[in-house]
């Protein structure tokens, strides 16, 4: 019997294989013959073509994702050279567009390209029977849900104890964002939502408590969003996190009432702003109203528990550093939990390369493509916001200086413009962008803002102790209790963190998903 594996190189093992688990649950009669490999980017290669070759397989199916692309090309190079006898199926985002400009396809058997859940078990089949198609390109037919099996029965207890675990109650995009292949996924069609909402229910009797949608458009349609809020809601219990992605702009009264029933830190909403500059927006043909994405933040903020991880991008074709920090400061304003700052990508099949010429945007071409210069910004100015992110996600995302943060920005006009500041500093001081250890970046934050910004010595240890105990740290660093001599670290029994971790919540890496809303 052909052995046939299933396997992709997550880029955590936290993360599970959502792909792979569409394609086994829709094996069919090949199903028995089918098993899935995990694997993550830190493995070498060379270990991984072992352990698939270990499997004595006839056929193997990789998910090629932008994070894992140049060690998945290793890999298949290898697979080629000791057993060139294996045939080799590649699918998955990265390989679905421009394939005959990759390395990766030419050195596979065959792709499959697009939603692949019906396609790759019927080319299985064929390859079984010998009845090999004359091209190398396959391209899936658009499924319909209806005809898709749902895998969620194959989270195993290991996935539900040690994983994010993915779902989705429908696919598409309504919107056509230029910078994003969500946009090519048109319409937005939707799962049988009994049937989903029946397995859903299984996974909770089987203990899971987070559970992460990757729809790209959960509130589009009221009735459905309704009634899988309702859903969670009627099952609510303590350690219960559900993650969505919104759009912006549409947060109907139907939604915010049952929005607002759920406990503090039981939602996570995902929220794609990307840029608040309008004229930026048209380039790229983002559509969204910006009162009422406004007014949408103040009510999640004021009227729920929900935490808020809005996405800004850096490097749209026409945003210059003055454009991108008046959105900034207009989103901090808004009060989000976590923002977001991401540097653009060229993704394969992305409509974001008309603009090459005319905004001058020369982006890295090896993976994950982020954008190097643009005509507004110098390749010295994303390097400048690179290290502005990474800073960011250590400082202001982090969960780690709630108290401490907003001192950088206290006595300005513009957080932005503070954070800069402070990020050009902290990166001449360190020269790194990671790797900074929390005790580390606590001295740096107290000699910042003692020494540059002109804080009260006292002032600035006091936030961040209270920063270290909010955070539950289990030790307060030296450097606190040598300045703060009279006070005392709680019980080490009270730290004891509450709810979800950040790794737990997102669980991507930047993306699991390959953009956002």
């Amino acid at each position: 019997m052909a052995g046939i594996v299933l396997s992709t190189l997550n880029a955590k093992y936290i993360h599970s294989a959502f792909g792979l688990r569409y394609l086994l649950a829709n094996m069919g009669d090949l199903r028995p013959r089918t098993r899935i490999r995990e694997f993550d980017i830190k493995q070498r290669p060379l270990d991984v073509v072992e352990s698939l070759l270990a499997e004595e397989p006839e056929i193997i199916g990789l998910g090629v994702y932008i994070w894992n692309v140049t060690q998945t090309t290793e890999v298949v190079g290898i697979l080629k050279r000791v057993r060139p006898d294996i045939t080799i199926v590649l699918g998955g985002p990265e390989v679905s567009y421009e394939t005959d400009k990759q390395t990766i396809v030419e050195l596979a058997d065959h792709v499959v390209t697009g939603e692949a859940d019906l396609t790759f078990p019927d080319l299985c089949a064929k390859l079984i029977d010998g009845d090999a198609p004359a091209g190398k390109v396959v391209v899936s037919p658009t499924p319909d849900p209806a005809d898709v099996v749902l895998p969620y029965d194959l989270y195993d207890d290991d996935d539900v104890a040690h994983r994010v675990i993915y779902v989705e109650a429908s696919r598409g995009c309504p919107f056509t964002c230029e910078f994003c292949l969500s946009s090519l996924e048109i319409p937005v069609r939707q799962f049988p939502l009994d049937s989903f909402l029946e397995a859903m229910k299984r996974l909770l009797e089987r203990g899971v408590t987070q559970f992460k949608f990757v729809d790209r458009t959960f509130n589009l349609n009221l009735k459905i969003g309704r009634r899988i809020l309702n859903f969670f809601l009627e099952r609510m219990r303590p350690g219960l996190f559900v993650h969505f992605e919104m759009i912006p702009d549409r947060l109907p009264d139907g939604l915010r009432e049952i929005v607002a029933q759920f406990p503090p830190g039981s939602l996570q909403f995902e929220v794609g702003v990307q840029t608040f500059n309008p004229e930026v927006a048209v380039l790229i043909n983002r559509r969204q109203d910006y009162d009422r994405l406004e007014d949408n933040f103040r009510f999640l903020h004021d009227h729920s528990g929900v935490h808020i991880h809005a996405d800004l991008i850096v490097g749209l074709p026409g945003e210059s550093l003055e454009s991108f920090g008046g959105g900034f400061d207009r989103l901090i304003a808004l009060q989000p939990q976590e923002i977001q700052v991401g540097i653009l990508k060229r993704l394969r099949g992305t409509p974001i390369i008309r603009h090459d010429q005319e905004w001058e945007m020369v982006y890295n071409p090896h993976p994950p493509y982020e954008i190097l210069r643009t005509k507004p910004l110098s390749f010295e100015d994303f390097q400048r916001m690179r290290a502005f992110a990474r800073f960011w996600d250590l400082v202001g995302n982090s969960g780690n200086f709630r108290k401490t943060t907003p001192l950088l920005w206290r006595d300005s006009d513009s957080a932005f413009h503070s954070f800069l500041k402070f990020s050009d500093w902290l990166f001449a001081k360190t020269r790194a962008r990671h790797g900074i250890a929390l005790t580390r970046l606590i001295q740096l934050l107290h000699e910042y803002l003692t020494r540059e910004l002109g804080f009260e010595s006292d002032t600035v240890a006091n936030a961040l102790w209270d920063d270290c105990l909010a955070a539950r740290r289990k030790d307060i660093p030296p450097l606190l209790r040598e300045l703060l001599p009279d006070r005392k670290p709680p019980p080490r029994s009270s730290l004891r963190p509450e709810g979800p971790t950040r790794q737990a919540r997102h669980g991507k890496s930047e993306s699991t998903a390959e953009s956002s809303v």
